[in-house]
């Protein structure tokens, strides 16, 4: 018995490889080479409320890392050269990015690299252990500007449209002009920081880690991710349409703290549920 076992560890580091020596060095030049970038990035954390929770993306990617620490080393494979090729591609966007000043892209190449040298210095086999891991770093980076603009001003109107249209389906009589809303004698405007794209990015890691520990089929996964989007409107219309009604059935000031943050909690409990409900239906189709 003792032979046997000492057999199949044998085989099991002859399958798999082992860690080359050095292998933290390329892993310290990334962080040097971009340095710059991160502190850039962890400062867009802090200065910008909209990602705010890039904070906690690295934190929980190494989360999920370390609850796969078993399963990772006994998938540690020999030097795959074909990593080379990401990491080739991560660095031509570096440099591209680098000279036009687009910082998205900078970022991104990061995410590109890292997966080339994990690919590069372990195999195949461990990129598919650790894909999830790796590409959720991918949260932890602005959308470019353009797009955030881009898709806020849509996000206010439809926000307004659909709450006063349920505001009127109650017989409250409301009117909008654009993305305000009258009501009796008060006026709501849902502005930019309202308009639902602040909770759609939070909401869209929310779904990734959710969808990928919660359920086993991949194609579950996806529609669950997928449906980040349309339950991040839905809440912030519930936000919206509860901030109404407090301000006309109880005369309360929304727009004051504590007030605005408790409705702003409301858009990640209604997500928050509607999430739970979608992965329990996917559940109960794919598995």
């Amino acid at each position: 018995m003792i032979r046997l076992s000492m057999e199949n560890v044998n085989a099991v580091k002859t399958n798999s490889g082992t860690t080359p020596r050095g292998w933290w060095l390329p892993f310290a030049a990334l962080a040097l080479i971009y340095l710059p970038a991160l502190i850039d990035l962890v400062v867009n954390w802090y200065e910008d409320a909209n990602y705010s929770h890039g904070f906690l993306i690295p934190f929980m990617s190494g989360y999920l890392l370390y609850r796969k620490r078993q399963l990772l080393a006994a998938n540690v494979g020999r030097i795959d050269a074909s990593g080379l090729w990401l990491v080739a591609a991560g660095m031509f966007l570096f440099i591209v990015a680098n000279g036009a000043a687009e910082y998205f892209t900078i970022r991104f190449s990061l995410v590109v690299t890292l997966f080339g040298l994990v690919y590069f210095l372990f195999g195949s086999k461990m990129i598919r252990c650790c894909w999830f891991e790796l590409a959720f770093l991918v949260f932890m980076i602005p959308i470019p500007y353009v797009i955030y603009y881009s898709a806020t001003l849509p996000m206010q109107l439809a926000a307004s449209k659909i709450t006063v249209a349920t505001l009127n389906l109650l017989g409250a009589g409301a009117v909008r002009q654009g993305n305000i809303i009258h009501l009796g004698g008060i006026t709501l405007e849902v502005a930019e920081a309202c308009s639902g794209i602040r909770s759609l990015v939070s909401l869209a890691a929310l779904g990734a880690i959710y969808a990928y520990l919660t359920l086993k089929h991949n194609g579950a996964r996806t529609l669950l991710f997928i449906s980040t989007a349309p339950v991040a409107i839905i809440a912030n219309v519930a936000r919206v349409f509860v901030s109404a009604v407090l301000a006309y059935g109880a005369s309360v000031d929304v727009t004051v703290e504590p007030t605005h943050s408790i409705m702003g909690l409301i858009v990640f409990v209604v997500a928050f549920i509607l999430l739970a409900l979608i992965a329990g239906l996917l559940r109960r189709i794919f598995e």
